[in-house]
């Protein structure tokens, strides 16, 4: 396995310094990051003719860093936008421009009014079928990660990959998200490792439902358990386990850092570098 991280954790560093992708890229290199990962680009952050335009150019950074860019990872809900499986085509596209092998895309952020989350899965599945089969044709794998409540747990994304049923279309593991459909990851991990396309080490501190609330910046799971985002190694999670048992499942793919904490920005990726790489 190969350790990297999303660029989604460099966020409030971003927001604080102005920050560009280039500038975290070269950040991600210097703490001794792998890969990189990149979540919906935008020319607000990096100003382009175009995002196609964008994406070319943080290739071309990525590769003179010998820095590989090991996914894209992009916002959907195939449940209630019109037009989503075109658009979805489109952000391929962006995926094949940056040379990512893998793409992340939601499946749905809510369920309509009186619909079961099974009946959305067979709604949705078709659709998802249709866009891995585009990605086939690109050489890219589609994946669906584990979070927005209605389909966190494990058994909820199994029935989804199941449905879809196309070999291109796995899973994105995030090992702490099962907490937030109040999961323990070590039953979830077991049951998703055999669909692994891509995998997310995160960590959360957890307070039980019956604590008071612990107020700025933490929010509750699907049944009120109170969790916030921290450092690898300073949560929950059991990384280590989790890992362990997804390289005994043959994952040998890269593991990308998701770092939501309040603590300083990269004085956490740098911790949770260290701590990390031990398993890796």
């Amino acid at each position: 396995m190969k350790l990297g991280v999303s660029s989604y954790s460099f966020s409030p560093y971003m927001r604080a310094t102005g920050a560009n992708y280039f500038d975290i890229m070269k950040l991600a290199k210097e703490i001794g990051f792998d890969a990189i990962e990149f979540i919906d680009l935008s020319t607000d952050v990096q100003k382009a003719d175009s995002v196609e335009a964008l994406a070319k150019e943080i290739r071309a950074y990525a590769d003179s860093l010998s820095l590989p860019i090991a996914a894209y990872t992009i916002g959907a809900d195939f449940l209630n936008r019109e037009n989503e499986v075109e658009r979805v085509k489109k952000q391929l596209d962006i995926a094949a421009i940056l040379g990512a092998k893998v793409l992340r895309h939601d499946a749905c952020w809510s369920l309509k009014e009186g619909m079961s989350w099974r009946e959305a899965v067979k709604i949705m599945a078709p659709m998802i079928r249709e866009v891995t089969e585009y990605a086939a044709t690109l050489g890219i794998k589609t994946c669906t990660e584990n979070h927005g409540y209605i389909l966190q747990d494990a058994e909820r994304v199994e029935e989804l990959i199941l449905t879809v049923n196309h070999p291109n279309y796995g899973w994105l593991i995030d090992m702490g998200n099962f907490l937030c459909a109040d999961d323990n990851p070590l039953r979830a991990v077991p049951i998703a490792s055999k669909y692994a396309f891509h995998v997310h080490v995160k960590d959360f501190l957890v307070k039980p439902s019956t604590s008071d609330n612990p107020g700025d910046g933490w929010f509750t799971s699907r049944n009120g358990t109170f969790l916030r985002g921290t450092v690898a190694g300073h949560g929950a999670v059991p990384v280590r386990i989790c890992l362990e048992t997804l390289r005994n499942a043959g994952y040998e793919g890269v593991v990308s850092y998701e770092f939501e904490g309040m603590e300083e920005n990269l004085s956490a990726l740098r911790a949770a570098h260290k701590f990390i790489r031990q398993f890796v």
